[in-house]
């Protein structure tokens, strides 16, 4: 999943699509303890997809946290 993709959508779909990811690279990596993949390169991916989701959800936290000091100090 692109990075582009990952930004246009909700915090909400982040959340969800965080778990399902997480899920998913669990059986992937039980699956290769069991027997190896075709092709292994797919648990990396997973990782690394999931490092792209998580930051995005920081980014948004931290931005969320910027707007609200930016308000505080306006009052």
């Amino acid at each position: 999943m692109e990075q582009a993709v990952i930004r246009e959508l909700s915090t909400a779909d982040l959340l969800e699509r965080l778990e399902e990811e997480k899920k998913q690279l669990t059986k992937l990596k039980l699956n290769h303890a069991v027997s190896p993949l075709e092709n292994p390169n797919k648990i990396k991916v997973y990782r690394r997809t999931i490092a792209r989701i998580q930051t995005e959800i920081r980014r948004r936290q931290i931005e969320e946290q910027l707007a609200g000091n930016v308000q505080e100090t306006n009052k």
